[in-house]
């Protein structure tokens, strides 16, 4: 049998699917070792660091969610069809929801920051011209339910045995009539 090549995209990806799997928690050289079916010299090689390898799960875990978005979403209903996106990505893949959530952002120092690292430059035109609102409401309306949907996402990932879906979409949609018309009565001029 020939011998097994170990490279730096085996490591990473074997990782991805324990961190998937089981949580980063559970990334450890041993477990990629098993995982891979290998020994752990082969992982050292490749993880001297393993911050390092965690960054890369990360980058892979945002590619893995933009994606998962991407073919969710109703191009009808963009803004809502993105929010129940995120709600189903924390049903299936729980893991990946609290890692995309709890990973360090740098240079955030404010909601605004947050929301203009996040949130798709064209959304609030989308938003803007679906609801008949200014840029800046439909920013404000954005962000509201990113900070909503984060955290109810959150809930939904870590509850046991688990709330209905139907139960945290309700909320979702409950949540953006509630925004909305908090929107619609600070109205400011239509940029």
């Amino acid at each position: 049998m020939p011998k097994q090549r170990i490279t730096r995209e085996t490591v990473i990806a074997a990782a991805f699917e324990i961190a998937r799997a089981s949580g980063m928690e559970q990334v450890l050289v041993k477990n990629i070792a098993d995982k891979i079916g290998c020994s752990v010299q082969p992982i050292y090689s490749y993880c001297k660091n393993m911050d390092g390898l965690r960054q890369d799960i990360t980058q892979q875990a945002c590619v893995f969610i933009r994606d998962f978005v991407a073919q969710h979403l109703d191009p009808k209903d963009l803004f809502r069809s993105t929010g129940q996106a995120y709600l189903q990505l924390a049903k299936e893949e729980p893991h990946l929801f609290k890692l995309f959530v709890l990973h360090e952002r740098r240079g955030i120092s404010s909601l605004e920051d947050l929301y203009e690292a996040e949130a798709s430059p064209q959304m609030p035109q989308a938003i803007a011209e679906s609801l008949n609102i200014s840029i800046s409401q439909a920013k404000q309306l954005h962000l509201h339910m990113l900070i909503y949907t984060i955290g109810i996402g959150t809930i939904f990932s870590v509850t046991t045995p688990g709330i209905s879906a139907e139960e945290i979409y309700t909320q979702q949609e409950l949540a953006y009539e509630v925004f909305l018309q908090w929107v619609l009565s600070n109205e400011g001029p239509k940029s």
